[in-house]
């Protein structure tokens, strides 16, 4: 036999053998040490596992199958010449390692499934394959992977579905979720592939099983819209349409699209869609809701179908008159034939139909003098014409007509006055034509009344043919006043409507006509005495002075040299008075202003990291002796230039704990004042030592992990040197310089750091001693004390007294 290197003394052992491999094989030679003279072995030796009783030596006699028996467990011990155990028994497992040496195989020789065609579930499994294989499941050789060999037909020359290469499932791809088509084609097989060692090697087991496919037709489809009466009366629920999904499985759910006070409808565990009440159009003519469909896990199976209910109309609503009484008027000498007006009427039911078409027609009028029937109504219009002219505002000033409206089911009565007016023969005549001169100043608040005037007329009060229009017709063509007329007493009142400017216009001869709103009758005109005439003069108030615009913006960039013009201010004096400009607010003292001209100087260097929007108030003063003022704002937009380096975005106390594992980072944040989205660039620098022991890894713009790239570095303070970089124009760097603390550390995982005390100043056991002493002397005087106040308890006060005297625990501090 060949010398075995495997030797060793009798010891629980494990070992560890390759199925497949060829018997004869030594594992192991155990060393027989007197008094043992032979070695045994018991247990699953399954007539495979021998051991030689003289030489020790242990072997297998025939090939191993890892599927057939994964482990064995034997028992080796030692004896001596008369057969007595004096060593052992020791354990000895034998794991049987896999190859792979399996097929993978099918739990079905072909598979059926049913799938029907919806855009919305492409990738969606509708059904799954699944095989096994015999070889161990923790290795790559029974890992398998699911594969699409082929499928027919291939009528688009692309697959139609596709599989999940590790949970076998079958879906449609999204060219099959568009292009299947029962009517075209309704069968289709699949070759379906399954591969060990996850498919990824050449020399992978392989396998196929057929998969047979039906297409079906699609039934998850909204139904038409549905049209319900209103007003049904049952009885409820009415079923009124339904929902399928493909699957019987499924659970239905009705989704409002919008609130409302209460939903009358609901859905059955088949999908049929009920009405749970009556429906009334005139509340609501249209529903919309939508029908969502569940698997048994709550989750959506596809979008949601949209259901449509339109509410048919019935005449379910009389005609309503719009007013309780309708009102008309018409002038006595009205010509036959003459509108007089039209009474206003609705009906709530559908508009177009005949539920809702209304006619009219007059049944009653009172007075009937002179005489009956004076007025017609269009029958289908509702508008009032005048059929005599055999009107007389003196014999009758307003008559009362009963008018009948009807729909197709409803008839309704409505109030009519016509009024007599009397004809508008007379004009309003002024009680002055020249109400003079009014001097206001030109600051004469908006709304105030200047002047009041009154023209009368002498028709019939309260009537278009009375009531008064005051018109201003010449010398305001700027629209600067405006007159209101009081509708009781005719009584004008002539106000500013605009702000008036001296300079602009100081004098205004105003022409003031008065009419009627109703049109006088024909030979009468309007007079001269209907017009009046009225001067308003307007004096001179100092005004201040007027900026071109409110508010002055700009912007320039923070790196703008001194005495660089930004802005021109500038303001006029409506009287003409010189101007001087001054700067308020300019705490910064960033900009000047000429105070001549109003231009606006940079004064200093500015800064956006101070402020980014710097807002002065510039004040334009006259040089008159009033000397009143005015004030805008400018508002200087500061922008940004990279003037800022990087720097930590705050203090770091960084610290590793003695000895290193090798895995020790921490996480460094840097950042910019500027206004740039912050990049930076990281690196080590110092000497080459520093760059050898220490890294840093990259996590974002922003942020690094610091990390020692050694697991040796000696416990003490390191200084390390941290470039960070922008990447602004132009970039601008920063040393900084980090320490990193190397220590010993205590079970919370902090720095342990050692206390050195001083010989003169009192040690630790000094301390403890001074305390025992303490506690030893207030211990005495309290056995005392309670000696004296109770003998009975003495037993009690001598344990008093020892633990008065036992030393205090000390417990040692560490930071």
């Amino acid at each position: 036999t060949e010398e075995l290197h495997l030797s060793g003394p009798l010891q629980d052992m494990t070992f560890s053998v390759q199925e497949g491999t060829i018997g004869f094989q030594y594992l192991y030679q155990f060393i027989i040490e007197p008094p043992a003279d032979s070695l045994r072995l018991s247990g699953e030796t399954d007539g495979i596992f021998e051991i030689g009783p003289k030489r020790g030596i242990l072997y297998f006699n025939k090939t191993l199958d890892r599927e057939t028996k994964a482990v064995y467990k034997l028992q080796v011990y030692a004896v001596d010449a008369k057969g007595q155990k004096v060593k052992g028994p020791y354990v000895i497992t034998i794991n049987v390692q896999d190859i792979n040496d399996n097929q993978p195989q099918f739990d079905q020789p072909k598979y059926f499934g049913v799938v029907r065609p919806l855009p919305s579930r492409a990738g969606k499994p509708f059904m799954y394959v699944h095989a096994t294989d015999l070889d161990d499941p923790t290795t790559p050789n029974a890992q398998l992977s699911y594969s699409i060999f082929q499928h027919f037909p291939n009528p688009y020359h692309e697959m139609l579905f596709e599989i999940n290469n590790k949970t076998g499932g079958i879906a449609t791809s999204p060219q099959g979720a568009r292009w299947l088509d029962p009517q075209k084609q309704d069968h289709f097989t699949l070759v379906v592939t399954v591969k060990d060692l996850a498919g990824m090697t050449g020399n992978a087991f392989a396998n196929n099983a057929d998969v047979e496919i039906t297409v079906k037709e699609n039934l998850w489809k909204a139904p038409p819209p549905v049209h319900i009466r209103e007003n049904n009366p049952g009885p409820y629920p009415i079923i009124i349409t339904q929902v399928q999904w493909n699957d019987p499985d499924a659970k239905y759910e009705l989704l409002p699209k919008e609130r409302l006070p209460r939903f009358p409808f609901m859905i059955n565990k088949n999908g049929t869609i009920y009405v749970t009440e009556p429906l009334d159009r005139e509340e609501k003519d249209f529903y919309t809701f939508y029908a969502t469909a569940k698997d048994e896990q709550g989750e959506i199976l596809d979008k949601p179908l949209e259901i449509q209910i339109v509410v048919e109309d019935v005449n379910d609503n009389p005609p309503v008159c719009q007013k309780a009484l309708t009102i008309f008027e018409v002038q006595e000498n009205e010509n036959v034939g003459s509108v007089i007006g039209t009474l206003e009427a609705s009906d709530m039911d559908e508009q177009g139909t005949l539920n809702s078409r209304l006619q009219f027609r007059i049944v009653d009028q009172n007075p009937k003098i002179p005489v009956d029937k004076l007025f017609i109504v269009q029958q289908e219009a509702g508008t009032f014409q005048l059929r005599s002219s055999s009107l007389n505002k003196h014999i009758v000033s307003n008559y009362t007509l009963k008018v009948e409206v009807t729909d197709a089911g409803f008839k309704t009565e409505c109030d009519v006055q016509i009024n007599v007016i009397d004809i508008n023969d007379q004009i309003p005549i002024f009680e002055k034509s020249d109400y003079g001169n009014v001097t206001i100043p030109e600051d004469t608040p908006i709304g105030n009344v200047i002047q009041e005037i009154q023209a009368t007329d002498v028709d019939e009060p309260f009537t278009g043919s009375s009531q008064i229009i005051y018109q201003i017709e010449e010398g305001d063509p700027g629209n600067f006043f405006f007159i209101e007329t009081d509708p009781k007493t005719n009584r004008g009142f002539i106000k500013i409507q605009k702000a008036l400017d001296f300079e602009n216009s100081p004098v205004y001869d105003l022409m003031i006509k008065a009419t009627n709103p109703e049109p006088l009758v024909s030979g009468v005109q309007y007079q001269s005495n209907s017009t009046t005439y009225f001067r308003v003069i307007v004096t001179d108030v100092n005004e201040p002075p007027v900026f071109s615009q409110l508010t002055y913006i700009t912007a320039v960039y923070e790196d703008t040299p001194v005495n660089t013009l930004v802005m021109k201010a500038k303001a006029y004096d409506p009287e003409g008075d010189e101007i001087r400009y001054t700067l308020k607010n300019n705490n910064r003292k960033w900009l000047r202003i000429d105070e001549i001209s109003g231009d606006i100087y940079t004064a200093s260097h500015l800064d956006r990291e101070q402020e980014r929007a710097y807002r002065v108030e510039v004040t334009a003063i006259q040089t008159s002796k009033e000397s009143q003022s005015s004030t805008a704002i400018f508002i200087l937009h500061i922008r940004d230039v990279n003037d800022n380096a990087p720097r930590l975005a705050k203090n770091y106390s960084l610290f590793f704990c003695h000895p290193l594992s090798g895995r020790e980072h921490a996480q460094i944040e840097a950042t910019d004042d500027d206004e740039h989205d912050p990049e930076f660039t990281f690196s080590i620098g110092g000497d080459e030592n520093i760059k050898r022991n220490w890294g840093i890894f990259r996590i974002n713009g922003t942020h690094v992990d610091l990390y020692p790239k050694s697991s040796d570095l000696e416990a003490k303070m390191h200084n390390i040197t941290l470039k960070i970089k922008d990447k602004g124009e132009p970039p601008l760097e920063r040393n900084l310089n980090l320490q990193v603390n190397i220590c010993r550390c205590t079970d919370a995982r902090t720095c342990f750091i050692e206390l050195v005390y001083n010989k003169q100043s009192p040690s630790v056991g000094m301390a403890v001693g001074i305390l025992l002493a303490v506690a030893i002397t207030i211990g005495g005087i309290l056995g005392a004390v309670f000696f004296h106040l109770n003998r009975k308890k003495k037993k009690e006060r001598k344990e008093a007294d020892q633990n008065a005297k036992s030393p205090p625990e000390v417990i040692p501090l560490t930071s």
